[in-house]
């Protein structure tokens, strides 16, 4: 409501995908409760100034993630994301209106930003990070969940380690993904020499890593939703890649050619690999198809299906060239007796 006062919006929309509907009736709730305190509707607290939210939940698709898609599924149409320009969502957005997206966590900081006072706010966190960050740990730590830390102000080891309680019992991390299932793959063991803001040249293993969004850019990956996948030493890379290609091949929208294709054909490789079909090209082929993905669609889901295979088969390449000998030998043992 803040946002979209200083906007002189009337009419504001909370899109929630359909998988989420405890989130959905919690959120009518609050309309309902800001409604009866008159923070919400006419005439706002006897301004002049009205403002409707609706809560819209879509049909359950990741690429209503990207802000165009996401106002097309708002329409009541399939949600192809648009060409931009001409459509970006501030001239051209919903219904051929200018229209504000923003992210919940985003719109979240507004509160605070208008209690405390942009300078205060803008000493959370670090230069050019400030704020806080929400950070969803999932995978193969001891205590896995949800987060909230000052952006750049706690590394990547002390989360999973101190936060987090470290590795499973008898285990060691093997990878990590820092910012959800798209960002590229870390691998622990591996080192980065990285030119601070300040000049200062550091040199950082996986472990030393600020979690703001510069130092993981800065590292080959992004922070982007906040959602830490840990991988320990029991993962099966190609196995763990072939579950994300499944995810993609299935949540394309299908308008674009690289993306449409390219997932399937990523997922069908990797499908055959885990199936006992892997051969010794197989590294080199999926980067290939990633390649011709990566830059070639309306909108960063090609980026977002491409990425996982390409840091994948790059930081694992051992692994995957491996695979087709392990399957070989697997399957020699299987072989009956004459």
């Amino acid at each position: 409501m803040i946002t979209c006062w200083a906007n002189q919006v009337k009419q504001a929309y909370i899109y929630v995908r359909g998988e989420f509907p405890r989130g959905a009736r919690i959120l009518e709730q609050a309309i309902s409760e800001a409604r009866a305190r008159n923070l919400v509707g006419p005439d706002v607290l006897s301004t002049g100034y009205s403002c409707e939210i609706y809560v819209h939940r879509g049909a359950g698709a990741y690429i209503c993630g990207e802000e165009t898609g996401l106002i097309e599924s708002l329409e009541g149409k399939r949600p192809y994301p648009r060409i931009k320009p001409p459509y970006f969502p501030a001239v051209l957005g919903l219904y051929q209106c200018p229209t504000i997206v923003n992210n919940v966590e985003t719109l979240c900081h507004v509160k605070h930003i208008a209690a405390m006072g942009g300078e205060a706010f803008a000493h959370i966190g670090t230069i050019n990070n400030t704020g806080t960050r929400l950070l969803c740990v999932s995978g193969h730590v001891q205590r896995p969940g949800y987060y909230e830390f000052e952006s750049g102000k706690i590394t990547l080891g002390r989360l999973l380690n101190e936060i987090c309680g470290g590795p499973l019992p008898g285990r060691r991390f093997k990878a990590v993904i820092p910012g959800g299932s798209s960002s590229k793959v870390l691998r622990f063991g591996e080192r980065f020499k990285v030119r601070l803001r300040d000049g200062t040249n550091v040199d950082w293993g996986v472990e030393d890593i600020p979690m703001d969004y510069d130092s993981l850019v800065a590292c080959g990956t992004m922070g982007g939703s906040g959602g830490v996948i840990v991988m320990d030493d029991s993962v099966d890379v190609v196995a763990a890649l072939a579950n994300l290609n499944a995810f993609y091949a299935h949540e394309s929208c299908g308008q674009c050619t690289p993306c449409r294709e390219g997932s399937l054909w990523m997922k069908k490789i990797t499908a055959r690999m885990v199936s006992g079909g892997a051969r010794s090209g197989d590294g080199a082929l999926l980067k290939s198809v990633a390649d011709q993905i990566a830059g070639r669609t309306i909108c960063p889901m090609g980026e977002a299906c491409a990425w996982p295979t390409q840091s994948f088969v790059q930081k694992f390449a051992d692994e995957f060239s491996g695979y087709a000998e392990a399957n070989k030998a697997m399957a020699k043992e299987a072989l009956p007796l004459v």
